[in-house]
């Protein structure tokens, strides 16, 4: 039998989890570093550098990863008068979820969508596309933050928000080594060649690694975090309406790669298969609609 997760329990699991994908993480980053410093053939001090780097690309990750993606996804930090409802609504929401208010920030994007980023509920950011902002109405825009809110809760974000600045970086430079072997035009030693095939291996391993780490938080996260922000506002239906009407935009975003796109609280690659990182669209409406509907049971049963 599947166990079911408290919020509680699923908190202390996230945490316990991140430190594991990211020393995991790690143990392949060392991998690749020694592979690119063996092949400048730097002898065995090539094994200390590739441990330092390690260790400072896992400290700049921590302390910047939420900045990097900030960055990429070209998100802005808007003033209280643009957009005050949005504002307001993240300030209550947070109360309610009983965390700090997040920053808030959106991008000029048209295709409707959100994400957040952040290492703790102390130091996170909630993203809203410019297309979310004009597509939904204000009860939809309330079970989106709440979503994402909920996720900031649940410590949901730290591992996606760290795993995909170092799954990113995996992929550049198993990206460089496979290009430095087919267009190296030095003499190739059997070492050479040995070092070669490594670099293939770690080049075309790493996208299928970052899949794997996508997993590490599991679909079942994301009907929790639907579950939670259903509980936040009272309201599942808001949050059932506004994912059909994200689900049925056809605007495709520009600044998105495979790297951000699990961030994002429906996957905006408009791909679905086994390896999806977000659970079905359509299950997670009907899940929503069912637990209204329960709940709407349960007052009238209270009533009589």
């Amino acid at each position: 039998m599947k166990k079911v997760f408290t919020f509680y329990e699923a908190i202390e699991s996230n945490k316990r989890r991140t430190w594991l994908i990211v020393f995991l993480i790690s143990l392949l980053l060392y991998i690749v570093f020694y592979a690119v410093i063996s092949y400048f053939e730097m002898g065995e001090i090539g094994t200390v550098i590739a441990f330092f780097l390690v260790f400072f690309t896992n400290y700049y990750s921590y302390k910047n990863s939420d900045k990097i993606i900030l960055t990429y996804s070209g998100a802005r930090e808007p003033n209280k008068e643009e957009y005050p409802y949005l504002i307001n609504l993240v300030e209550g929401l947070s109360i309610a979820a009983g965390i700090p208010t997040p920053k808030v920030y959106v991008m000029d994007e048209l295709s409707p969508n959100a994400f957040a980023v952040g290492k703790a509920p102390s130091d996170s950011s909630i993203v809203v596309t410019k297309g979310l902002l004009k597509m939904l109405n204000r009860l939809e825009l309330e079970g989106v933050i709440a979503h994402e809110i909920s996720h900031i809760k649940n410590y949901d974000v730290r591992l996606q928000t760290i795993a995909t600045v170092m799954v990113g970086l995996i992929v550049i430079l198993g990206d460089t080594l496979k290009r430095s072997f087919y267009y190296s035009k030095r003499k190739t030693s059997k070492k050479e060649s040995i070092l070669g095939i490594m670099s293939l291996v770690i080049a075309l391993f790493a996208p299928f690694l970052a899949t794997f780490l996508r997993f590490a938080l599991s679909r079942q996260r994301e009907y929790m975090a639907d579950a939670m922000a259903a509980m936040l506002t009272r309201y599942p239906e808001g949050l059932a309406s506004a994912l059909e009407k994200i689900a049925s935009s056809s605007r495709t975003m520009k600044r998105v790669n495979i790297m951000t796109a699990p961030l994002f609280i429906v996957s905006p690659l408009k791909k679905s298969n086994l390896f999806s990182t977000h659970p079905p669209i359509e299950e997670r409406i009907k899940r929503l609609r069912m637990m209204g509907e329960r709940w709407k049971e349960l007052e009238r049963e209270g009533d009589k």
